[in-house]
């Protein structure tokens, strides 16, 4: 009898394993969506470049809503895109951030887009594509920005976020256009290249323009002593530059280091710029 009770037990099992998978199977299926892929036809620099677009919960290109723009860099799938849109999303959740639309662009070289020419020799050799960064700067400029705000509905808060390399274009463009974007967010740029040049003629840089609308953040983790030093003359630089409507911040970040220092440095800066709402 122990035996026929068994068996009994045994059958409902694997019927019961049965209709979940077959309902498992008759489950429907569809496409996980965050927003689009665009291919721009670049003629500034001859080649087609992908942008990867989030389009915020509720997205309508009708609705009369006006959306932040916020530019990645380094801005590929598999890159900083992804995590960039999961800070967006949980800072639009629970903080206030208002609803935003990212821009990642997507990458094909970044050595040659994100540094200004040099004449270091050794430089020169570790990136013989090097010296882009003019070229790349205008395709911002006069195709990204144009494209983005004749196909989606935009406000005049413009952000962009650069690591690293990314982060030398990011204070080129501070320096040399400071009114293409309303905000900057600089993580551990590379302040290094050409010998420091971009440090050393900053006050130049910030000499030539009478006022510099910007809020801008600068930071870096435990990422060794010319990195750090550099970073925060950066800071101070921008701190003491008495321009109207420039209002900087400086994040130090010691328990980061360069491979983990991005996602922690937007989230805490990004904590600055949308506090806490109450509910």
């Amino acid at each position: 009898m122990k035996h026929l009770f068994f068996y009994i037990f045994l059958i409902t099992i694997t019927h019961s394993s049965a209709d979940a998978q077959t309902a498992l199977k008759e489950s429907s299926k569809a496409p996980l969506t965050i927003g689009e892929v665009v291919s721009i036809d670049s003629k500034i620099l001859s080649e087609s470049r992908t942008l990867n677009i989030y389009l915020p919960d509720g997205y309508k290109t009708s609705d009369t809503l006006k959306y932040p723009i916020i530019y990645v860099l380094d801005g590929s799938m598999n890159e900083d895109f992804m995590h960039i849109v999961g800070l967006v999303q949980f800072f639009n959740l629970q903080m206030n951030m208002p609803k935003s639309i990212v821009v990642g662009i997507a990458n094909i070289d970044r050595k040659r887009d994100f540094t200004f020419p040099t004449m270091d020799r050794k430089l020169k050799m570790d990136f013989p594509t090097t010296g882009g960064s003019r070229k790349f700067i205008d395709f911002l400029e006069r195709e990204v920005q144009p494209y983005i705000n004749a196909n989606y509905p935009t406000t005049n808060q413009k952000t962009l976020i650069g690591q690293s390399l990314g982060g030398l274009l990011a204070t080129e463009i501070l320096f040399k256009k400071p009114t293409l974007f309303t905000d900057y967010i600089i993580v551990s740029p590379s302040l290094w290249w050409d010998n420091e040049s971009l440090l050393k003629d900053a006050k130049m840089f910030l000499g030539a323009h009478s006022k510099m609308p910007a809020n801008v953040y600068v930071s870096v983790g435990a990422e060794g002593e010319i990195m750090e030093r550099e970073a925060r003359s950066l800071a101070e630089l921008l701190k003491t530059a008495e321009k109207p409507n420039l209002k900087s911040e400086f994040l130090f970040l010691p328990n980061e280091n360069h491979a983990t220092i991005l996602h922690q440095s937007v989230n805490d800066t990004f904590k600055l710029m949308y506090p806490y709402k109450e509910n």
